[in-house]
């Protein structure tokens, strides 16, 4: 996304004060999640001074990321819910038998404790 720049003699690298500004374009969206990928093709359209048709093809990309998020997010708190479930249904003593163990191990856990329906 940003061409070679250059250094100092002690290694550091030296911006200009365009290249500067990329980067902090580069770290607010990643901030919000947006993959390397999109960010270089949202770099390349915000960089483009002709960009006609340009507010499209950034609404397309904020849609897509923003449906992968609520995706993610249903995934996660699903996940939540199952470990919360499996937390709930273990006893937490010196009993051999852990719910949450046999789940992870793929093995059947007693109908009492069981995650599917």
């Amino acid at each position: 996304m940003l061409p070679a720049v250059s250094r100092t003699d002690g290694g550091y690298r030296q911006y200009s004060e365009a290249e500067a500004h990329t980067l902090r374009f580069v770290k607010r969206a990643r901030a919000l999640g947006f993959s390397m990928e999109e960010i270089g093709e949202l770099v390349g359209l915000w960089q483009n001074r002709r960009r006609a048709s340009a507010s499209a093809s950034v609404r397309r990309i904020g849609q897509k990321h923003e449906q992968d998020l609520a995706q993610r997010v249903a995934a996660m708190q699903e996940m939540q819910q199952t470990l919360r479930h499996l937390i709930h249904c273990c006893q937490g003593n010196e009993r051999p038998e852990c719910p949450m163990l046999q789940e992870l191990a793929g093995h059947d856990v007693p109908a009492a404790v069981s995650l599917r329906p």
